[in-house]
C-alpha cells in the first residue's frame, strides 16, 4: 500500500498524465485555452499537495527521531 502511495505522490506520474491528458483534448478538440487553463491549475495542485505531504514526511520522522533521542536519554538516566 505504501509503494501505490508513493507512486501516487510523484510529480512525475502527475506530470505525465496532465501531459496525455492534455494532448487527448487537443487531439479531441477541446478549445486549447481551456486545456491550458485545466493543465496549469492541475500541476500548480498537485505541487502544492506534493509539497505538503513531504513535508509532513519529514516532520514526522524528526518527531519519531526526537522520541527515539528522548527515551534513549531516559533510559540512561535511570540506569544510574
Amino acid at each position: 500500500m505504501k509503494k501505490i502511495l508513493k507512486k501516487l505522490s510523484s510529480r512525475k506520474l502527475w506530470t505525465a498524465i496532465v501531459g496525455i491528458a492534455t494532448g487527448l483534448g487537443i487531439i479531441f478538440g477541446i478549445d486549447q485555452g481551456a486545456v491550458s487553463t485545466l493543465s496549469g491549475a492541475v500541476v500548480a495542485v498537485l505541487s502544492v499537495v506534493s509539497y505538503i505531504v513531504t513535508e509532513g514526511k519529514i516532520d514526522a520522522a524528526s518527531v519519531a527521531d526526537a522520541i527515539e533521542k528522548v527515551q534513549q536519554a531516559g533510559s540512561a538516566l535511570t540506569k544510574e
